[in-house]
């Protein structure tokens, strides 16, 4: 199976209670901006609303905005919807007032990469660009 064709498709959803939203639109945005198709779910979103857009939207990445301090909550009920809805190649990422040890369980448990305040909107572009629609490794086949 190749690479899809067509841009990335990435949505962007602020899950949970936070009504703070500037910095997800800022990077929708960004993303926009830098050719990409990005579908902006707007605020209070449940873990099952999200999925359920990227996969009707097919896709290629979620970015999550969260600074109500339930990242890990959410993050993890959005992995998990992901993984029982045979969805799991979609690629999370997220940012917001994250702090530095929640991080490593948050990638253990399945999130791309973090984004905290000061992270540029160029780098969270190329880092899109860079690990969204990266093919599986393939073991090679003996004949």
């Amino acid at each position: 199976m190749g690479v899809a064709a067509g841009p990335i498709r990435v949505v962007v959803a602020k899950p949970g209670l936070d009504g703070h939203d500037r910095g997800a639109k800022v990077i929708a945005r960004a993303l926009r901006d830098a050719g990409m198709e990005v579908i902006y779910t707007g605020l209070h979103q449940t873990p099952e609303q999200i999925v359920d857009t990227a996969i009707q939207e097919d896709a290629d990445a979620i970015g999550l905005s969260i600074l109500s301090g339930a990242h890990n909550t959410l993050f993890a009920a959005v992995i998990d919807l992901l993984e029982e809805r045979d969805a799991a190649d979609i690629l999370v990422f997220g940012g917001g007032i994250i702090p530095e040890e929640d991080i490593p369980p948050l990638k253990e448990k399945g999130v791309a990469e973090i984004f905290t305040p000061g992270a540029t909107t160029t780098s969270i572009v190329e880092w899109v660009r860079e690990n969204a629609r990266v093919p599986p490794a393939v073991e090679p086949t003996v004949r």
